[in-house]
């Protein structure tokens, strides 16, 4: 690929190292364990790779809290293993995209032990303010993890903020030497071979001027201050214009909260854009407000808003991220599908977002249908945020409804490690994992599945595969159907060669169905479904298919 959209082209797979694959045998997932299912992933139909971070971190925040910027955590291998890696990868003709992580960094990084201690030139590396009169914090604003997001410091004898966890300080990226040291992280990786980069909250790296105090959000205080800043766009346009514009490489934001009128003003194709793609949350949201723990019952209507929005208002401008799952929301069966219909519903969840325009993720066990993870006792959540939550949010609920909120909310649940097998462990790792494995682990692993012909994993497959082969689905129209339907899920992509008509049942009961005016399923191929049985005027429970018009 030699054009500068390559990743248009692509399926990303996501790789959350410490839960991936142990391949040293000490419980903890690591390179090794990468290096070993390289082709499992390419057979997969990904031919990109995610890593989440594999830098040296105390594990605060399970390695968002980066101790340094510019090595391999020994834990997955060092840096020579991550050599071999991407020499792999790329041998195969794969992509490897990071995490960077610049709005913060860990309290134990070199450059925040200097800045407390004002040595220069680190003195104002992170976002430091004296207290206020009477002891008071220097504004209201809320951390998203842990109480509010000023931590007093005994060392410098002021405040610093975290926006995160408190062992995660934020930068001061207003000094051009922080954005300088930003530069030089992004050239060491991409000297080395690297492909890009999945920003993290790269939206909140630009505070209002004067930090003061937020009277408009009645919680998450200060996100309108420091999400979308007064200098982010001025600072990507400088990391664009000193650094990507002289590599092949691309870039992936997240961006809490963005709407896609916001996002064009960072990915617009026409207006030299700063990033590539944005990672948007609004798919993520339909069975919750604004938080995960926010629970509420899911919206097959919110869900279709979110993804029509996207797809429309992007369209002929802007390129869509498309993913139902990540290492920081709990597993999309259990959420927008069915335990009870694992199987069915996690195909058709692949199925409602892979044939969608933009470039798919898939993040490790979604590939296998893998569910929530359920915990009888509150203590054996590892999460920072899980932590928090339980302990200082809803304590007026009863131990149940509690322990409830942490089963519908935690990121813990899509960080067990990955079942490979019905082997001690899930055959992931021959020591006693780092993290707990789900109990479900006989029944859905990978090795049963690659035996079973039609299994989630083999779907999966088959729909990339798919996808790959359709031209509509790269180039086409989007169109959506039933829209008010809170159970189906039916929409089309055209382009001047193909049409394809898509349907989805969001239901655990058998739905009636009609096929929407303009097709003609006489004149149309049945080119990928979960029921071997169909019918025109019916739906399964969690049933899909996709129609080629002939």
């Amino acid at each position: 690929m030699n054009n500068k959209y390559w990743y248009k082209d692509m399926v990303f797979y996501q790789i959350w190292p410490r839960s991936f694959k142990d391949g040293n045998g000490d419980g903890m997932g690591d390179l090794y364990g990468v290096y070993e299912k390289l082709d499992y992933i390419q057979s997969l139909g990904c031919d990109g790779i995610w890593f989440s971070p594999l830098y040296p971190s105390p594990g605060v925040d399970c390695g968002y809290d980066i101790s340094d910027y510019l090595d391999i955590a020994e834990e997955f291998g060092g840096m020579e293993a991550f050599e071999k890696v991407l020499d792999g990868a790329h041998k195969r003709g794969m992509k490897v995209i990071m995490d960077l992580v610049v709005n913060h960094t860990s309290t134990e990084h070199e450059w925040f032990k200097k800045s407390r201690q004002r040595i220069e030139p680190y003195t104002d590396y992170y976002i430091w303010r004296p207290a206020k009169p009477n002891g008071k914090l220097p504004n209201n604003w809320d951390s998203l993890f842990e109480g509010k997001a000023w931590q007093w410091d005994d060392v410098r004898k002021e405040y610093y903020m975290h926006l995160f966890a408190i062992e995660q300080a934020d930068l001061n990226m207003d000094n051009p030497l922080v954005r300088e040291e930003v530069k030089k992280v992004l050239k060491f990786w991409l000297d080395k071979g690297v492909d890009g980069f999945r920003e993290d909250v790269i939206t909140f790296i630009s505070k209002k001027e004067g930090l003061p105090d937020d009277y408009i959000m009645p919680a998450s205080k200060g996100f309108n201050y420091f999400n979308h800043g007064p200098h982010l766009h001025e600072y990507l346009e400088e990391f664009k214009r000193d650094v990507f514009s002289k590599y092949d490489c691309m870039t992936l934001a997240e961006a809490p909260m963005v709407t896609p009128k916001k996002a064009l003003q960072y990915i617009d194709e026409s207006n030299e854009p700063v990033l590539d793609m944005m990672i948007q949350f609004a798919s993520q949201e339909a069975d919750c407000f604004f938080s995960d723990y926010s629970h509420l019952p899911f919206s097959l209507r919110k869900l279709k808003r979110a993804y029509t929005l996207w797809q429309t208002g992007l369209e002929g401008k802007a390129w869509n991220m498309l993913y139902i799952e990540n290492h920081d929301h709990p597993r999309i069966v259990s959420r927008y599908g069915s335990d009870a219909y694992r199987a069915e519903s996690a195909k058709m969840l692949a199925v409602s977002y892979l044939f969608l325009k933009g470039t798919p993720f898939v993040y490790q066990g979604q590939e296998i249908g893998m569910t929530n993870w359920y915990p009888k006792d509150p203590s054996l959540y590892e999460d920072v945020q899980t932590i928090w939550q339980y302990e200082h949010v809803a304590t007026n609920k009863s131990d149940e409804k509690r322990l409830q909120r942490l089963w519908f909310g935690s990121r813990d649940s899509a960080r067990t490690p990955v079942q490979w097998s019905d082997e001690k462990h899930a055959g992931f790792t021959t020591a006693e994992p780092w993290f707990h494995v789900n109990e479900n682990y006989k029944e859905v692993n990978v090795a049963r599945q690659e035996k079973e012909e039609d299994s989630v994993l083999n779907f999966y497959r088959k729909a990339i595969q798919l996808r790959k082969q359709l031209s509509c689905v790269r180039d086409g129209i989007y169109q959506e159907y039933n829209k008010y339907s809170s159970k189906l899920f039916t929409y089309s992509m055209t382009d001047d060669k193909q049409r394809i008509l898509v349907v989805c049942s969001f239901s655990d009961k058998n739905e009636n169905w009609k096929v929407p005016s303009g097709f003609d399923l006489s004149q149309a191929e049945l080119i990928l479904n979960n029921y071997k049985d169909t019918d025109t005027t019916q739906l399964k429970p969690y049933e899909t298919r996709v129609y080629l018009m002939k």
